[in-house]
C-alpha cells in the first residue's frame, strides 16, 4: 500500500520576500527575500520531491504515474495531475495587486493543459500596525473607475481592505483582484497554476534589474470580475472553511487521540498542520509540514501531546 508521503519544500525568492519560511516549515533555505515555500506541487520546474520513506527522491509526477489510483481512488484527474499546490508565504512587503485568471481564461490565454487559479488563505501572524489584505474591489468600482485610478497613482483605493487577525480564512475565488500586505505570514492552497497578472506594483523597483516589475494591464483587466465586491474572511461552519469546485478547506484543533471526520474516506486529501506538533497514522508531523494521505490510506488518525492544529485539504469537483 502506498504510504502516507512528506514533501521537501521548494523555496521561491521574491523581492517581497522575508526570512521566517526556512524556520516555518523546517528546512535549510536562502535567508533573505524568501517569499514563498511550495510545500506540495505538481507544477512544470517545480515539482515536489518525496523526503523519506520508500519513494523517498521520488517527484509527486512520478509517483503519480505510477500509482494513480492509489492516490486519487475512484475520481483522479482528468489530465493525471495533482490538481493543488499548496504553500507558505512570508510577505516583508506588499505583494503586487493582482489577479488570475480562470479555467477558461487560462486556456485562452496561454493554452491547452492550463488550469486558472482560485484559491484560498489562512493567515497564521501579522503586524497589527501595518498588516492589511487587499481582497475584491471598494464598493461602487467600476472598470473605469479603476483605470483612472491607475493614471492617478490611487489604486489601493480601490480596492476592499481590511486588518486581517491570526485565523482568518479568505477565499479568492479567480477574477478577484487582490494583494497580501506587508508583515503577513499565511498559509494558501490553490489551484495547480502559476498565472499572475500584476495591475499595480506600489512603484517599486526591483534592486535586481533597477527597472520596475513588468505590469499586465491588459490581460489582468481582461479577467478582472469588476461585479465582484468586498471580500471578507469566511465564516467557519463546524471544521469548514471553504468548500468549491476545486478544493475542500477543513480546520481541525487536535487535544486528544481523533478520528478525523472526512467527507469521504475513501478520497485523497493533504494534512497541513499549522501549530504545534502531532501524529497521523504513525507519521510525525508538525507545524509547517505537510501530509499527503493516498485515498487508499483510508481513515486518519490524530494524536498530540500538547494541541495540534491542522488544516485538511481535499479534492474538489471539478479536478
Amino acid at each position: 500500500m502506498l504510504p502516507p508521503l512528506k514533501f521537501v519544500p521548494i523555496f521561491k525568492t521574491m523581492l517581497w520576500g522575508g526570512h521566517r519560511l526556512p524556520d516555518v516549515v523546517g528546512n535549510r533555505g536562502p535567508t533573505e527575500n524568501v517569499g514563498e515555500a511550495w510545500v506540495l506541487s505538481d507544477v512544470d520546474g517545480s515539482l515536489s520531491v518525496v523526503a523519506d520513506g520508500p519513494f523517498a527522491g521520488r517527484t509527486l509526477r512520478d509517483v503519480l504515474q505510477q500509482h494513480q489510483q492509489e492516490v486519487f481512488g475512484a475520481h483522479p484527474p482528468v489530465d493525471g495531475k495533482f490538481p493543488l499546490l499548496l504553500k507558505f508565504i512570508d510577505a516583508k512587503q506588499e505583494l503586487s495587486v493582482q489577479v488570475h485568471p480562470n479555467d477558461e481564461q487560462a486556456v485562452a490565454h496561454k493554452g491547452p493543459g492550463y488550469r486558472g487559479k482560485t484559491e484560498a488563505w489562512v493567515i497564521l501572524d501579522v503586524n497589527p500596525d501595518t498588516s492589511r489584505i487587499y481582497a475584491g474591489f471598494a464598493e461602487g468600482q467600476s472598470e473605469s473607475t479603476f483605470r483612472e485610478a491607475m493614471t492617478k497613482n490611487t489604486v489601493p483605493s480601490t480596492l476592499h481592505t481590511f486588518t486581517p487577525k491570526p485565523g482568518d480564512c479568505v477565499f479568492l475565488e479567480a477574477g478577484t483582484v487582490h494583494a497580501i500586505g506587508a508583515d503577513i505570514l499565511l498559509f494558501e492552497v490553490q489551484q495547480t497554476s502559476d498565472i499572475t497578472y500584476r495591475l499595480f506594483d506600489w512603484n517599486r523597483v526591483d534592486a535586481k534589474t533597477g527597472q520596475p516589475r513588468e505590469l499586465h494591464i491588459d490581460r489582468g483587466l481582461a479577467c478582472s470580475d469588476f461585479d465582484r465586491g468586498p471580500c471578507e474572511p469566511v465564516t467557519q461552519v463546524g471544521s469548514t472553511l471553504v468548500d468549491c469546485p476545486y478544493f475542500t478547506l477543513n480546520r481541525h484543533t487536535i487535544t486528544t487521540d481523533t478520528l478525523l471526520t472526512l467527507p469521504d474516506m475513501q478520497a485523497c486529501r493533504v494534512l497541513v498542520g499549522t501549530s504545534g506538533n502531532g501524529v497521523v497514522n504513525d507519521v510525525p508531523l508538525r507545524g509547517g509540514e505537510v501530509l499527503l494521505l493516498p485515498a487508499c490510506v483510508g481513515t486518519a488518525t490524530v494524536s498530540t501531546d500538547d494541541g495540534f492544529q491542522i488544516l485538511v485539504c481535499g479534492l474538489g469537483t471539478s479536478t
